[in-house]
């Protein structure tokens, strides 16, 4: 659908400078427009700010400007909050909209002073907005459009009751908008109280992955992942690479190491101020550094332009994180690459992962790099099996009348099925060749079976349990012929096409 065909104001149109709408523009637009609620299922980077944001600044401007501001945009970090405000800015231009940004890691002052001088719009995070709402600065009765940008991740991050205060302090008859890249129960129950007979927008499936992302799984151990990621960026002489561990000391601590191994890296986390996260992304985006290392909360939002690399240097501990994290590559259809380090520890997320996606893992091992530790195989329940007549060994008083009780139903059984004449001779036979140190005393029905009279713990010791995964995981790399040779790690059927694409540094 051809932009100004979706009913915008031709200064909207203008200003926007797109000719061709997305699919979850032309879905929403038109439905806000008409004051419907919407419930948008859509990835990062497929249009969804445009979608929400230029029909809200259409409504204000045909509406009545009032002091305290009328739409509001909850956002779940200060990075895509300033993205938003960005957005609504160059929409807005020359419509004659207030609005500011209300968010953490900058000083009150100034957010006070837009705040008494009158507002239309306010693109704000839960958390700052929850201290101007307990302070009394701001009025929220007035809203009439609220929008929840990215709603599972600020549930992710235990928001939930924050913005159930800021629901309950807008206008009772509001327009409500909720867009999330994935769909759980946490987001349905959040839609099912608060949205009115909504419009579904599904451009995607919940908890999917865009088509234009190449993933690829690299199984390393733990301690050989920066000296592999450095050569990876090395050789493929890769920039603007997205990097993500699991903490804010790991982020600074690999970015230090990478730019000692002289690959220019910042860090982008919680602990940073408002002025050093801006001062970072502004250095990554003009290519000052080749490496932006993140924790998933402060790479919510971040707004780079045709970001080709994506690592996950440590899975994430949450499976819909993963979904948000490659999302920043493969954007509004560019094609991207995204990476995961999976050593052996991190074999229960991979089973998360491929459980949510529905896929089936195929591991790469670059060469120099083969992993020294293995996946352990998961546990099988054993079929139940006859007990075995000998002693274990491990009881007193109680148990020496159990042993004797076993004994005796072994013999009835075997006198059962034998007979008393080939009973008496089998027995004689198996008195004469027993030694002092104890021979084979097994029934028949025992040795058909496969039973044994080893201990359970003796087995442990001759077969351990890595060796099965070694072998698993060799099948897997080896011309990544065999589809279903993680099938152990999650029960999962092979996928139907191929999703992973090895990256040239490690084939």
């Amino acid at each position: 659908m051809r932009f100004q065909d979706l009913g915008l104001l031709p200064e909207l149109v203008s200003n926007a400078g797109y000719d061709a709408a997305t699919p979850v523009q032309s879905e929403s637009i038109p439905a806000i427009l008409n004051g419907r609620d919407i419930l948008a299922g859509a990835q990062t980077g497929t249009g969804k700010t445009a979608a929400f944001i230029l029909p809200v600044m259409q409504k204000l401007y045909a509406g009545t400007s009032v002091r305290s501001p009328r739409a509001l945009v909850l956002a779940p970090t200060r990075e895509l909050a300033a993205q938003v405000a960005d957005s609504a800015r160059r929409y807005g231009k020359g419509l004659g909209l207030k609005q500011t940004s209300i968010f953490g890691g900058v000083s009150y002052g100034g957010q006070f002073r837009a705040i008494k001088s009158g507002l239309d719009l306010v693109i704000a995070t839960p958390g700052r907005l929850i201290d101007h709402l307990n302070q009394g600065s701001i009025d929220l009765s007035r809203v009439q459009t609220l929008i929840l940008d990215e709603a599972d991740r600020m549930l992710d991050m235990g928001f939930i009751r924050d913005i159930e205060t800021v629901i309950s302090k807008c206008h009772e008859k509001r327009q409500t908008l909720l867009f999330s890249a994935t769909y759980n129960s946490a987001i349905k129950r959040l839609a099912t109280k608060y949205l009115v007979a909504p419009v579904e927008v599904a451009v995607s499936k919940g908890n999917t992955v865009s088509e234009s992302v190449d993933q690829t799984f690299v199984h390393v151990d733990q301690h050989r992942k920066r000296e592999l990621l450095t050569q990876l960026i090395g050789l493929n002489d890769m920039h603007q690479v997205l990097v993500f561990t699991k903490t804010k000391y790991g982020a600074d601590k690999l970015a230090k190491a990478l730019t000692g191994d002289g690959l220019p890296a910042v860090a982008m986390h919680g602990n940073k101020s408002q002025a050093q996260r801006t001062k970072a992304l502004q250095k990554f985006k003009r290519g000052a550094a080749r490496v932006m290392v993140a924790t998933d909360v402060a790479a919510r939002g971040l707004d780079i332009q045709k970001l080709p690399f994506v690592i996950n240097f440590e899975l994430p501990m949450v499976a819909e994180d993963y979904v948000h994290r490659i999302g920043r590559t493969g954007r509004a259809g560019e094609k991207g690459d995204a990476i995961s380090f999976v050593c052996a520890t991190e074999h229960r997320l991979i089973r998360e992962i491929q459980h949510l996606l529905k896929i089936n893992v195929e591991f790469e091992v670059a060469d120099g790099f083969e992993p020294a530790i293995q996946f352990p195989v998961k546990k099988q329940k054993n079929k139940p099996q006859p007990r075995k007549h000998e002693s274990r060994g491990r009881a007193k008083g109680n148990a020496n009348h159990k042993q004797k009780n076993q004994t005796d139903k072994t013999r009835n059984r075997y006198r059962d099925e034998m007979g008393s004449e080939q009973k008496t001779g089998k027995q004689t036979q198996a008195r004469s060749n027993r030694s002092p140190s104890g021979g084979d005393d097994r029934t028949e029905k025992q040795k058909q079976w496969g039973h044994d009279s080893t201990s359970r713990s003796a087995k442990k010791r001759q077969k351990p349990r890595t060796g099965n995964a070694k072998h698993l995981l060799d099948k897997a790399t080896q011309s990544n012929k065999n589809r279903g040779s993680q099938n152990h790690l999650n029960g999962l059927a092979p996928p139907k096409r191929r999703i992973v694409k090895p990256v040239t540094a490690i084939q």
